[in-house]
């Protein structure tokens, strides 16, 4: 057999790859399994946006090769939005940039800015895929530690403590996945304030600004934002469009300018029909967002209850699309959902695997129908009883 590349020696396959594996075999084995883990929202899109991706489908030219850069039209929507929604000023000419889902984005970064050897600042807990990507171009992931008594934000008394000397990236994501927080102006100020201190590129990754939140905001709505910052967005959760894979970076013109030199040899531009969808959420009313939110209660104070028959603690402050929880004093992560799996049929997500400060935590998912978590939650109570 030929042997895998070194790089992959530090990189493991993504949890939810192999564990979904797992439970694929117990359903196989007859098992009733309920998945309550993962963020794949299974409400439809907007009906604009199906109606939209369908008569493009059918025009001659959809078929076509298309722009690296994505056609104007689907630009100005995302200028438009981030205008409307964060008040955020972006060229659509040079200042966006469409990505094929922002997962991908967190690569082109990283492959656009990273050597050898810088570092990059990567929070505890957060999104696996920072740390993976930072060792699959070679850097070494540096974790900033993030918890519960300082609200899941940066502590950067404690950052300055660190050598910051090759640090080249920052990763942030805010509201924060897996727990939900989120960060004010003030925050980002500090952030913004700090990246250019030590002359850093900050990130932030906002997927899930929409999602149970009175007050979406975006990094670039701080003054300068833009000489040390960029920042992702998706329409996956915003627009139960994440199969769809679209999303875009927005920024500096130079900083985009730098991630089309790795995107454009990796792709070859975004389905037409994609982006005339994608142009269609972006003009939604603000309708949409509250029947999506308004759903997304109904099932929060469900998996609330979930919680409460698990003996765990948690936040109702905080909104996003998961449910953050403390499990109960000395009962680790891993062995409890692994409990779950096996003999109530449950699969949720342990807090571990987004880093070692999620450990004592797990994770559910609001992307579950009311009748779907009311069962989970009989087998729990009637267990108990």
């Amino acid at each position: 057999m030929i042997q895998k590349a070194d790089r992959l020696n530090s990189v493991t396959e993504y949890y939810f790859s192999t564990k979904l594996r797992e439970v694929a075999a117990l359903r196989n084995e007859g098992k009733p399994i309920i998945n309550i883990a993962i963020g794949s929202p299974d409400l439809a899109p907007p009906k604009t946006v199906i109606e939209a991706l369908a008569n493009t489908s059918i025009l001659p030219t959809s078929h076509q090769y298309q722009s690296y850069q994505g056609i104007p039209e689907f630009r100005e929507s995302v200028a438009g939005f981030y205008k409307k929604h964060y008040n955020v000023a972006l060229n659509p000419v040079n200042e966006i940039l469409p990505l094929m889902g922002s997962k991908e984005g967190i690569m082109h970064i990283s492959m656009a800015f990273l050597n050898k050897g810088d570092k990059v600042l990567i929070p505890n807990p957060g999104y696996p895929t920072y740390a993976s990507v930072t060792k699959l171009v070679e850097a070494e992931a540096l974790a900033y530690n993030l918890n519960e008594a300082n609200n899941w934000l940066p502590n950067f008394e404690e950052l300055e403590k660190e050598d910051l000397s090759k640090v080249k990236i920052m990763w942030v994501n805010y509201p924060h996945m897996p727990t939900g927080a989120v960060a004010s102006k003030e925050n980002f100020k500090q952030l913004i304030a700090f990246a250019k201190k030590h002359n850093i590129l900050v990130v932030n990754d906002n997927p899930y600004s929409f999602i149970l939140n009175d007050n979406p905001i975006s990094i670039l709505e701080v003054e300068g934002a833009k000489d040390v910052a960029i920042e992702l967005n998706s329409l996956s959760k915003t627009f139960n469009m994440a199969g769809w894979r679209v999303g875009m970076v927005v920024g500096d013109s130079e900083i985009i300018k730098t991630i089309l030199q790795v995107k454009s040899n990796m792709d070859s531009g975004m389905f037409l029909g994609i982006q005339k969808g994608a142009i269609a959420a972006l003009n939604c009313s603000k309708d949409w967002f509250n029947e999506l939110n308004a759903i997304y209660v109904k099932r929060r104070k469900l998996v609330w209850q979930i919680f409460d028959a698990l003996g765990c603690t948690y936040d109702t402050e905080i909104g996003g699309l998961f449910v953050w929880a403390k499990l109960p004093e000395g009962r680790k992560a891993g062995e409890f959902t692994d409990e779950l799996l096996y003999e109530k049929d449950v699969f949720i997500t342990p807090g571990i695997i987004f880093g070692t400060n999620g450990e004592g935590y797990i994770r559910s998912s609001l992307c579950v129908a009311e009748k779907v978590l009311e069962e989970v939650l009989s087998r729990l109570t009637t267990t108990n009883n």
